[in-house]
């Protein structure tokens, strides 16, 4: 680590451009429009915006999905990268090469000074040329890098799910309402048709009562047994590592397969659960209000560097008796079924059947409810940040959906029946349970 300050620091702050630039941004968008397009007649050059009037984006986390967001915001003719940070070195100045790549005209004119890629996120997100930070780090570290962003004034893109902990995701939430920021979560079923229309099936009763959601992700995996080992030069381990729990460095951990480790991520009943979770409570929220009863099982690793779960299946009741059947797809058909007493429908990604097969060709009426309809989950969030408009998987949407999927591997892991309470979010009467909806910090980091 680079110094070691405390996170409620901040380097350096200067707002008087900031503000100036938000208020162009903020008034430049007119009726919002799905999806968001700038027509390349009115962007000059290329095609492209003129370089002071881009929404100019910082992006942290830079492996698969990481370097995916660097490609995605760079093919939007109004952003411009403006900084990349990743721990390890190679892939930082990977990005930062395909940055400079795609600007050199603008660096050959003097518009543009070129990318910059940092080990520690702080010299990113501290920098006040910078309004918009897409984040793709492991989820242990995505609420100190949403907060930090936010109360530094930028708007957040970031990967799912949302935070590793309740605790977390309550503080991430709290931080877009006081800055009032914008914050779109990576779960991009939201910006499918195919998942808007099954969830609006649902919600205007075309099933007839909705009785039982069914949801299936892939199931976990088990890692093998990893002997301690020096880090590469090229990895800053202690800024990879950050808030986690000291353990030395191995050659498999650092990469993905983080994804298998508690101390780092819940699993794909998180990290995958997030998605169909989300597009099922979108067509069946009375999972996400009131009292809720959760009873799971789940397999775990039995040796190995992994500690989440393999398998499992939760059975969550809602207050209105609706029930929902949450599991790895080994157990029933992955995707989300939304089924009620005059038919079902089934969603997958690049797929939607239902019977009657008649529902899909329903045309809703004026009077049904029509979720927000976005066709580009990238370019939502870029119209949002000018028309300060909610993004379509808003804060309290992926608030919802990860808290969903941390009490359901909770409820496994306790292997017991548990109540969790929504307007107190809490697990009512159970002090064990309540105790795991936070964890601490390795210091100096804090929330």
């Amino acid at each position: 680590m680079s110094e070691t300050i405390s996170p409620h620091r901040t380097r350096r702050c200067t707002t008087g451009s900031r503000t100036s630039r938000r208020r162009f941004l903020a008034g430049a968008a007119g009726a919002v429009a799905a999806p968001y397009f700038v027509p390349g007649s009115v962007l000059g050059m290329n095609g492209r915006a003129p370089a002071n009037d881009r929404i100019r984006t910082g992006h942290i986390g830079l492996g698969g999905r990481g370097s995916g967001l660097v490609s995605g915001f760079m093919g939007d003719p109004a952003t411009q990268v403006m900084a990349v940070c990743d721990p390890y070195q190679s892939k930082r100045e990977r990005a930062q090469q395909q940055a400079n790549a795609r600007y050199a005209q603008d660096i050959g004119r003097g518009t543009y000074k070129g990318c910059d890629a940092y080990s520690d996120f702080r010299d990113l997100v501290t920098r006040d040329d910078i309004d918009a930070v897409a984040i793709a780090s492991p989820e242990f570290w995505h609420a100190l890098h949403s907060v930090w962003a936010m109360r530094h004034g930028k708007d957040v893109y970031c990967e799912k799910a949302m935070t590793l902990t309740v605790y977390e995701s309550q503080t991430v939430r709290e931080t877009v309402r006081r800055h009032a920021r914008v914050f779109q979560l990576g779960t991009q079923q939201r910006s499918d048709r195919n998942f808007r229309f099954a969830a609006e099936l649902a919600l205007n009763g075309y099933l007839g009562k909705l009785h039982t959601v069914r949801v299936a992700v892939p199931g976990g995996r088990s890692l093998a047994v990893a002997e301690p080992a020096p880090p590469p030069p090229e990895l800053d381990y202690e800024m990879w590592l950050g808030p986690a729990p000291y353990t030395p460095y191995n050659n498999i951990k650092c990469s993905y397969n983080w994804y298998f480790i508690y101390d780092y991520c819940i699993g794909w009943i998180g990290s995958w659960g997030v998605h169909h979770v989300d597009s099922a409570l979108w067509g069946a929220p009375m999972f996400a209000r009131g009292p809720i009863q959760l009873e799971g099982t789940a397999v775990f690793p039995t040796q190995g560097l992994a500690s989440t779960s393999i398998t499992w299946q939760v059975n969550v009741l809602a207050e209105d008796g609706t029930r929902m059947i949450f599991s790895d797809d080994r157990t029933q058909p992955h995707g989300v079924r939304f089924e009620g007493d005059r038919g079902w429908v089934h969603v997958v990604r690049g797929g939607i059947q239902a019977e009657p097969a008649s529902l899909l060709k329903v045309a809703l009426k004026p009077n049904d409810v029509h979720l927000y309809e976005s066709r580009s989950h990238h370019g939502n969030f870029l119209e949002c940040i000018r028309t300060r408009r909610d993004p379509v998987s808003n804060v309290d949407a992926g608030f919802a959906a990860t808290v969903m999927t941390i009490v359901s591997d909770i409820t496994t892991r306790l292997e017991r029946k548990l109540t969790w309470d929504w307007p107190t979010e809490q697990f009512v009467d159970d002090a064990v349970a309540n105790s795991m909806l936070r964890r601490p910090m390795r210091s100096p980091w804090t929330l």
